[in-house]
């Protein structure tokens, strides 16, 4: 299965900001809480709460890469990460916990990276956030994901699609501290959102997707990209031990909700005459976020 699918839109002709098949702001609606999909939603008051959350170290049999993981403990509320020298890239696997969920979601957090020692991280590729997965793809990776923290430049949130190992990466400018992200899933399409602290909800990217209908929504962390030195053209070889270097992450989990997102038939969200970045928001981002 493969992360990408033909573009095209929903409607016979091209949408127009007049023209059929546009969705207007006053005919957007938020995404839905509750439900099904809702029991899966953590707040981390509890550190009974980690119990939700399943390694994939665990479940695929990979090397364990995370140093710290505790909820409730480390950082009262919250869900607390530190990865040791791992990577999220092309075929190279990091740290991921995650639920087992199907259909059209959107996922919500409010995340803080840090480096050890506190500011932004100071190694290259040190990132948080969030990423769904297709289950088992090992041998020809599919999945996406919204990370911030330090990519090639500190201060950085990074919106990636990896599609039988191959990533495509977009870096957008960001500033430290807390960060809300979405990462969502309607029909074919995947968006990823991102709120700085008191500021405004904006798209990072939309992608085209044909990812099976159950897949793995977590949350991952990752650091230190150039420990893998002369390993990083070599995944295999990269993925079978753990790498010695400087992890430099620090990722802090104030919460993850999930919703559902509702879309009308003839909105194309892939078409932004269509779907406007300002309606995108609407849809995907809980009223009052």
């Amino acid at each position: 299965m493969s992360v990408l699918s033909g573009c095209g839109t929903t409607t016979a002709a091209q949408p127009t900001p007049t023209g059929a098949g546009v969705l207007t702001l006053e005919n957007a609606t938020p995404p839905a809480p509750g439900g099904e999909v809702g029991e899966a939603s953590t707040e981390f008051d509890d550190a009974a709460d980690l119990k939700m959350w399943t390694k994939l170290s665990d479940t695929e049999k990979d090397i364990d890469r995370l140093s710290k993981y505790d909820v409730n403990k480390t950082a009262k509320g919250a869900m607390y990460l530190e990865p040791n020298v791992s990577a999220w890239f092309d075929g190279f696997r990091g740290p991921f916990v995650y639920q087992d969920l199907a259909g059209d979601i959107v996922m919500h957090a409010r995340v803080k990276v840090e480096g050890k020692s506190g500011g932004q991280p100071k190694r290259k590729f040190s990132l948080g956030g969030l990423m769904a997965r297709q289950p088992g793809s090992y041998a020809k990776p599919n999945w996406v994901s919204v990370t911030t923290g330090t990519a090639e430049k500190s201060g950085q949130v990074e919106a990636k699609y990896t599609q039988d190992g191959s990533s495509k990466p977009k870096e957008i400018a960001v500033k430290s501290g807390w960060v809300d992200l979405v990462l969502a899933r309607v029909g074919r399409v995947f968006v990823a959102l991102y709120k700085e602290d008191k500021g405004t909800w904006k798209v990072a990217q939309r992608w085209p997707s044909s990812l099976p209908d159950v897949l793995q929504w977590g949350v991952t962390a990752y650091t230190d990209w150039d420990s893998y030195s002369t390993l990083k053209k070599d995944a295999t070889k990269g993925n079978a031990k753990q790498v010695k270097g400087t992890p430099d992450l620090k990722l802090t989990v104030d919460f993850v909700r999930f919703l559902r997102p509702e879309l009308p038939e003839y909105a194309d969200p892939l078409n932004p005459a269509s779907v406007s970045d300002e309606v995108l928001v609407k849809v995907m981002t809980p009223a009052g976020a």
